[in-house]
């Protein structure tokens, strides 16, 4: 068995003239080495691979389709970027694909979308090669990237492990359940900025009615409990406000409200707040 020499450190009492104090001490142990896992190292270079013919095919078909697109007296760069389009889109499906190895169900509208792209990239890069005079080398480049494809399902498929048809109804059981959670998290966000937007409009148009106090009168369905009838004698806002408050109120929006109702037009906050301060100092 192999095996490799690890030190550590430890702390140990250590006593000199009668006095223990602790000090670091070196050991050495042996750790047996495990075996080399060969499948890993197998898999980590096929996949190093995959990825690395990956970036050859986008870089010829890119090549090849951006020539393409330069003919028709379009800009060269934004036909080479237009034409990473081509490889880019069943590209980024494979790794959808990837992302959806454990459903058998989402995986699907990913795989069928990356051969749609990767079909729209081999025609172009073949009809570079015929309008070049160079058919073959543009059917040697769709069949790389065709290649390139079939590699990676192949290392997909490896890699996604099958699930029993229970695990799988489990699995798309909790799914749905955190996406409602999600889901549910989000309408929440919006109910209650909706509720802030209506809070704020409710709060202006209150304000737009005490600033106006020539405006109609407020419509109340219901006489508010807690607010006690005045005499028909106040007559003025100051009197209201000291009707109001010698009965007892000290809130000032129940104030506003009482003497706005004997008055029989609405009192701005600001007029309650300057008499209530008046009848504080008198008090």
């Amino acid at each position: 068995m192999r095996t490799r020499t690890i030190v550590d450190t430890r702390r140990v009492p250590h006593t000199v003239d009668g006095e223990t104090l602790l000090i670091t001490e070196e050991h050495t142990r042996q750790i047996p080495v495990p075996p080399r896992d060969w499948d890993h190292i197998v898999w980590t270079g096929a996949l190093g691979l995959i990825i690395v013919g990956l970036g050859i095919v986008i870089v010829w078909s890119t090549s090849s389709i951006g020539q393409l697109l330069v003919r028709t007296d379009i800009a060269a760069p934004i036909a080479f970027a237009a034409a990473t389009g081509f490889s880019l889109g069943w590209i980024v499906c494979m790794a959808l694909e990837w992302l959806a190895r454990y459903d058998p169900v989402q995986i699907r509208h990913p795989r069928a979308a990356g051969h749609v792209f990767l079909a729209a990239d081999m025609a172009a890069v073949c009809v570079h090669g015929w309008v070049a005079d160079s058919l073959k080398v543009g059917i040697i480049g769709a069949v790389l990237s065709g290649g390139a494809k079939a590699l990676w399902t192949l290392a997909l498929d490896r890699q996604a492990a099958p699930l029993s048809a229970r695990d799988q109804q489990w699995v798309m059981a909790k799914r749905a359940q955190i996406g409602s959670r999600l889901a549910l998290g989000a309408v929440r966000r919006q109910l209650t900025r909706a509720e802030a937007r209506a809070a704020d409009e409710e709060a202006a148009l209150r304000a737009r009615s005490d600033a106006d106090p020539d405006g109609p009168d407020e419509s109340e369905d219901e006489p508010d409990a807690d607010i006690l009838p005045l005499p028909p004698g106040a007559t003025t806002a100051k009197d209201a406000v000291r009707t109001a408050w010698e009965a007892g109120f000290r809130d000032e929006d129940k104030i506003r409200r009482t003497a706005s109702k004997a008055l029989g037009r609405p009192l701005s906050p600001d007029t309650v707040a300057r008499y209530v301060r008046a009848l504080k100092v008198g008090a």
